[in-house]
This record gives structure tokens, C-alpha cells and sequence, in this order.
């Protein structure tokens, strides 16, 4: 379960308030990445500020269901300073991917109410944020600004994608969130490539290199 040591040992080491970083959709067929950033009200408090319950209840958000990530979102979103930051399926495309999730967390930081003294990030590559950072593989289930902004990120990619499914219905972009799933295959192999379909992915970049041979 993820807690508040990586928050208290930076704090020690930089200025304060501490932000917690992570990206989704790193390995969709479709859809944007998304970034979120987090400030926790109060690291050195023994919940970091956050009610007791709250704060009990956080962990990387692929080990939470989707209905429990979702009864977390809005009293998360209400209880600690976030931000969201988003590269798109062009800017994915002509980036690539690493360097398009790097950009949303850039996005994510600058969007904050206040800038953070520091940061705490999931993963091993640096997102150049301009304040102190610390890399943390696997962060989510390690710090709590982490996974806090891991839930708020998730639920608000696979809003989206939601919202995307019932204008390009077929795809079951609703259930599957852009992954490679069977229905999504399918859906392609009916359908074709959407505006949305991230044209850089080697299945996306197949069919259309047969539909142009065709």
C-alpha cells in the first residue's frame, strides 16, 4: 500500500508542498494520454492532510475496480489541489509515446494553482518538470500523492473515452478504453481507422497500409 515516506524524505531534502505525478493510456490503440498532477494539503500530517477514510483508500489505481475508482473521484478531486494534463492521439503520433506522456505531465504541473517546491513522479524517465523530482518506479503503490493523481487520471482518460465511444460507436471503446482488445479488432476490421486511432501503433499502421493496398 502506498504511504507518505518518498513525500517526507523530499521534504527534507526541498522546498515544499509536494506534487505527485502519473500519466494513463500509455498502451492504447486510441485516445489521448493523460496526465495528473497532485498536491497533498499537508505531507507531514500523519494522512497527508486528507480525511483518514480518504487517505485509507488510495492505491495505484490498476488495483482498484473501475466502480471503486470512480466512487474515489469526486471526493478526491474535492479534498486536494490537482490538475490535468492531456497530449493528443496527432501529438502521440508525431512525438511518440514516451514523449507525449512526458509532455502531459509537463501540462499537468504547469496547470496547478500553485506551483509545487518539488516532485514526485511515477516511472524512470524525468518529464523535465523544472522543480526537484524523484523517479519512483512503480509509484503508484509506493506514494500517496502518486496514486491519488494515478486514480484522478484514470477515471478522468476513461471518461473520455466513454464520451468517444457514442461518437464512434463499435469499437467498445466504453469497456475497453482504446486497448487492443478482441471488440476493438474487430471493430477495426469492420469499421476502419477513426480520427482517434493513434496512427503510429504497428496494428493501427497495418491496416492502413492494407487498406491503401487494397
Amino acid at each position: 500500500m502506498p504511504d507518505l515516506r518518498h513525500e517526507r524524505a523530499l521534504l527534507a531534502e526541498a522546498d515544499g508542498p509536494v506534487a505527485g505525478l502519473d500519466e494513463v493510456g500509455r498502451g492504447p490503440w486510441a485516445g489521448p494520454v493523460m496526465a495528473c498532477a497532485v498536491v497533498l494539503p499537508d505531507a507531514s500530517d500523519a494522512t497527508g492532510g486528507l480525511p483518514e477514510t480518504l487517505f485509507a483508500s488510495l492505491d495505484d489505481s490498476k488495483k482498484l475496480s473501475l466502480d471503486r475508482r470512480d466512487a474515489l473521484f469526486d471526493p478526491l478531486a474535492a479534498a486536494i489541489p490537482h490538475a490535468f494534463g492531456e497530449a493528443s492521439v496527432a501529438e502521440i503520433d508525431e512525438l511518440n509515446i514516451l514523449q507525449a506522456s512526458l509532455l502531459a505531465m509537463r501540462r499537468a504541473l504547469a496547470a496547478l494553482p500553485h506551483r509545487p517546491g518539488c516532485a514526485l513522479v511515477d516511472g524512470n524517465r524525468d518529464p523535465k518538470l523544472g522543480v526537484p523530482t524523484r523517479l519512483i518506479v512503480k509509484g503508484d503503490s509506493a506514494s500517496i500523492a502518486i496514486a491519488a493523481a494515478s486514480i484522478l487520471a484514470k477515471v478522468r482518460r476513461d471518461r473520455i473515452m466513454v464520451e468517444l465511444a457514442r461518437d464512434y460507436p463499435g469499437y467498445g471503446w466504453e469497456t475497453n478504453m482504446g486497448y487492443g482488445t478482441a471488440a476493438h479488432r474487430a471493430g477495426l476490421d469492420r469499421l476502419g481507422v477513426t480520427p482517434y486511432h493513434r496512427t503510429s501503433f504497428a496494428p493501427i499502421k497495418a491496416r492502413l497500409q492494407t487498406a491503401l493496398n487494397i
